[in-house]
């Protein structure tokens, strides 16, 4: 069962953290990549903290091999949730 990475608080204010970009793992035993970022996709890495910047960072560097193309969604306390918003990747 895949499991997302937790997104410390500091990392992560409510008001600035309404998406969501989310790696999921191909081999299901993985555990998933979760960051948050705008409605377009853009991650702010300086708000990160290094060990989610560098769990994101492996997970861009392995889109393809260990994990999927990222999906923005909204995030879970958002009122309006639903996904995937954008698939970055797709065609």
């Amino acid at each position: 069962m895949n499991t997302p990475s937790v997104l410390p608080r500091a990392a992560c204010d409510p008001a600035a953290c309404a998406y969501l970009l989310r790696f999921l793992s191909h081999d299901g035993r993985g555990q998933d990549v979760t960051v948050p970022c705008d409605e377009a996709g853009n991650v702010d890495m300086n708000a990160l903290t290094e060990h989610l910047r560098n769990n994101y960072l492996g997970a861009r560097a392995m889109v393809g091999r260990d994990y999927s193309c990222p999906t923005v969604q909204t995030a879970p306390s958002c009122p309006d949730h639903h996904e995937p918003l954008l698939l970055p990747c797709a065609a």
